[in-house]
């Protein structure tokens, strides 16, 4: 199986360098013309499937590139999201320390004190997605489109690094 990882377009301005999370939020026209310039390019390949995160973001950036792709075989999924930050959602890095006065030591320690979805499940949910539920489908050659933070996670299971 070969999968070619996507990260969705440039999000709208105001949500640019913060913690998105679950935001249900836009490409900006920016991120529109990113998803354009990759359809150009994903269309000379044959992908027999599509999955992408059910946020608007991906969903955008999938339609815009299938538009040229014609991909039948078409998946939104939960298991591709972000990680959830809770009440961080949206805030930048600088907004947040300001508003709860928090520290950053290390990476570790900062996610852990950012509350939503904890690391660990989010690490699980894109473990099982990628070595439990896509084994199981019959295709050979998908493309996934999702997030940063879940291509940092399947880097991170697949190469032993640190995240």
């Amino acid at each position: 199986m070969i999968i070619t990882l996507v990260r969705h377009g440039e999000v709208e301005e105001a949500y640019q360098h913060c913690y998105n999370g679950h935001n249900d939020i836009s490409l900006s026209d920016k991120g529109v013309q990113e998803a354009e310039h990759l359809a150009d390019y994903f269309e000379k390949y044959s992908f027999d499937a599509l999955y992408y995160s059910d946020l608007k973001r991906t969903q955008q950036t999938a339609k815009i590139i299938n538009q040229k792709s014609k991909i039948k075989n078409q998946k939104s999924t939960q298991a591709l999201r972000e990680k959830s930050w809770g009440r961080h959602e949206g805030m930048g890095f600088e907004a947040i320390i300001a508003r709860d006065g928090l520290q950053y030591e290390n990476f570790e320690q900062w996610i852990t004190t950012l509350d939503g979805e904890p690391y660990d499940d989010y690490i699980e949910r894109v473990k099982a997605f990628f070595t439990e539920y896509l084994p199981q489908q019959s295709h050979n050659d998908l493309i996934v489109i999702t997030h940063a933070g879940v291509i940092r996670v399947l880097m991170h299971l697949l190469q032993n690094i640190t995240l």
